[in-house]
């Protein structure tokens, strides 16, 4: 009896057609796939083409992936690539026969002559893997839509984040160079260092942009202190010194403030009105005119403030990735990284809290260097500080929870204020006082000299200056208000 199961009439015209049509085959490429196999078996040299861009889950047919595992082996292991190596390894490890057998790696390599063309054969198969894990992506996402409980904002970031992924993961290029361009860059870098005299974003403060030319891209800078000592105050001076004087772009990740106290802290280092007034009320008529005034300056400036709990490493950089994109952000600051945390997106279950930081300080110099931005990372001390003797100055062995931190960051600084462990002056031969003075110190520079420098602590307004810039308490826009302020008392809009 003939079999005519899969052919189903057309009511319309009669004719007949197969059930197939509707059947949606994933995209491939086996012919591809047979010609890239052959070819590496016949001529090393084009295994040597594509070993960058090609991996066993990359073929759709079950064959090749494992005949390409084997390959990988040899090629790591400085072993010879040929058909006979290829079969023998297969043979050793159980996986011959579920390759095809040795007549089916001997038809592959009848298949093809040489290798060339290999590396653009390698790409379109690439090309099709992508779809497929494109499509199976999709799948999850749809599936997900469906499901009442899930929350919109978590899919929408693991749908951004998966996509992207693909493109980090398996859209491979190759990143070297000759040595005559990057002898241009080079040039053409010191040119733009030369007339500006920095290379990096300034920080606002003279001597450390002295020490360490502006903030590099790429870099991660931990700023470490003790708690209390004015580490996201001192991150906010130079937020107000990029943002406000330099018009830079910057996000601030505040994973133990909310928005509103970030930017009153802000607002009082930018206005000079105490911040314990603008939390606690009192303000005169000509402290209203005043934080109007200046506020409206601040209402257009690039600076975005995310203050999400608890944020994973994992949308930390899908986060990132928006901001930069869409409004050209040019440095990140987050705010602490102890706050930060994985949520199981790694795969594996963590040992201890201490190799949870690892992966995070890991994570952190990984996305500043694969969004080509620095980073600004606070960063908690150990109690050993407290329990030292002596001026109490931290070290780079006070970083808690990992040494890791250490040797991920790319510069590493720390906020000491005398003052806060009840010292009246400094430890240093003239004796001066420290009384609202700040020391910062550049303990590791991987780029660069260490050093340390003082800055102004003004902790009413909730800022640091430079120590030479210090200004008089009647700040010259005070005397500015007090003498206009009363001739336009009659304006009802401050």
């Amino acid at each position: 009896m003939r079999e005519t199961n899969h052919l189903i009439p057309n009511n319309r015209n009669g004719k007949f057609s197969s059930d197939l049509e509707n059947v949606k085959i994933p995209p491939q490429a086996l012919d591809l796939e047979e010609a890239i196999i052959g070819s590496i078996m016949i001529d090393k040299k084009g295994l040597d083409e594509v070993i960058d861009i090609l991996f066993p889950e990359v073929f759709y047919k079950k064959e090749h992936q494992e005949i390409f595992r084997s390959v990988q082996y040899l090629y790591h292991n400085s072993k010879p690539v040929d058909l006979y190596t290829i079969s023998s390894q297969l043979r050793k490890v159980g996986k011959l026969e579920m390759a095809g057998g040795e007549l089916y790696l001997i038809k592959l390599t009848q298949k093809v002559v040489s290798s060339a063309h290999i590396e653009y054969h390698s790409r379109i198969v690439q090309q099709k893997f992508i779809l497929r894990k494109l499509i199976s992506i999709s799948s999850d996402i749809i599936e997900n839509c469906y499901d009442e409980s899930t929350d919109v904002f978590e899919l929408l970031d693991k749908a951004e984040s998966s996509i992207f992924e693909i493109s980090q993961k398996y859209l491979r290029t190759k990143k070297y160079e000759t040595t005559q361009s990057i002898i241009v860059r080079a040039l053409n870098r010191i040119k733009e260092v030369d007339k500006k005299g920095m290379s990096g974003i300034p920080s606002g403060f003279c001597k450390m942009d002295k020490l360490i030319s502006g903030w590099q891209n790429s870099d991660l800078i931990v700023l470490a202190s003790r708690p209390g000592m004015g580490k996201t105050t001192f991150m906010l001076s130079m937020v107000r010194n990029i943002v406000v004087k330099q018009k830079v772009p910057v996000v601030v990740f505040s994973l133990e403030m909310s928005s509103i106290q970030l930017i009153t802290k802000l607002m009082s280092s930018e206005t000079g009105i105490p911040s314990e007034k603008l939390r606690v009320g009192g303000l005169t008529d000509l402290d209203w005119k005043i934080l109007i005034d200046k506020t409206n300056n601040l209402k257009s400036l690039p600076l975005f403030i995310d203050d999400t709990p608890s944020l994973s490493i994992f949308n930390l950089r899908a986060k990132c990735r928006r901001f930069i994109s869409q409004h050209g952000v040019k440095i990140i600051m987050i705010d602490y990284m102890q706050l930060m945390g994985t949520h199981g997106n790694l795969g594996t279950k963590l040992i201890n809290r201490e190799q949870e930081i690892s992966i995070i300080s890991r994570s952190l110099k990984s996305i500043a260097k694969e969004l080509d931005v620095p980073i600004i990372v606070l960063s908690q001390l150990s109690r050993a500080v407290e329990t030292r003797g002596g001026s109490k100055r931290p070290l780079l062995s006070d970083l808690r929870e990992s040494g890791a931190i250490e040797q991920d960051a790319d510069i590493v600084l720390f906020l000491y204020r005398p003052e806060y462990y009840g010292f009246n002056n400094w430890d240093t031969e003239d004796n001066e006082s420290c009384y609202g003075q700040a020391e910062i110190i550049v303990s590791k520079h991987r780029n660069g000299s260490l050093g340390k420098f003082r800055l102004e602590f003004i902790s009413n307004q909730a800022k640091f200056i430079d120590l030479d810039k210090k200004k008089k308490p009647s700040l010259e826009w005070e005397e500015d208000y007090e003498k206009n302020f009363f001739k336009d008392k009659k304006d009802e809009n401050y």
